[in-house]
């Protein structure tokens, strides 16, 4: 496998779509995501030394954003554990000096509701998807949705990178925009 080097002064135009598009898959917020990837670039700068080349620069700066989602998600967690049973001494004489255990809703449990919204979604989405001019949406659908790499669909659109960015950034705008007139 030929070397790989790292330049951190190129992470932000190369990697910093993928990586929030990455993110904000796996915690459906976008400042948590802006934030997580922050961290990531700002840890891969602490640990640059670490960064031994037996794996592309972007696979290298997506393992340490996973440990940021995680460390993430326990500390949700770890704080919602907390609030989330509450236990109580009960001292009737029946049964004095047993605990009962109180559970409050868990705001993460998928309900019906939640599965109709996604259901929803997913429509919006396709519908939005439908009114982008041909080439945006196939080239929407390859990079955000199905994760090729640039130089795949570059390869497959015949069109150079400075070309697909320019789609891309097209296409998310109007993307973003029919989602907040049909979704939001």
């Amino acid at each position: 496998m030929a070397e790989h080097t790292i330049n951190p002064n190129d992470w932000i135009k190369l990697y910093s779509d993928y990586l929030f598009n990455y993110t904000i898959t796996r915690v459906s917020d976008r400042e948590i995501a802006q934030d997580l990837v922050q961290e990531t670039f700002l840890a891969g700068l602490k640990s640059m030394s670490n960064f031994k080349g037996e794996a592309s620069e972007r696979t290298w700066l997506i393992a340490i954003l996973k440990r940021k989602i995680i460390d993430h998600y326990r500390k949700i967690n770890s704080n919602k554990g907390k609030a989330e049973v509450r236990m109580s001494y009960n001292s009737d004489t029946e049964t004095e000096g047993d605990w009962l255990e109180e559970r409050v809703a868990d705001p993460f449990d998928k309900t019906a509701e939640d599965k109709i919204e996604n259901t929803e979604l997913g429509v919006a989405i396709h519908n939005c998807l439908g009114k982008l001019p041909e080439k945006q949406a196939q080239v929407f659908k390859m990079k955000t949705l199905l994760n090729y790499e640039t130089e795949a669909i570059c390869n497959e659109l015949d069109i150079t990178a400075s070309n697909l960015w320019v789609i891309i950034h097209r296409a998310r705008t109007a993307m973003a925009s029919c989602m907040e007139e049909n979704w939001f």
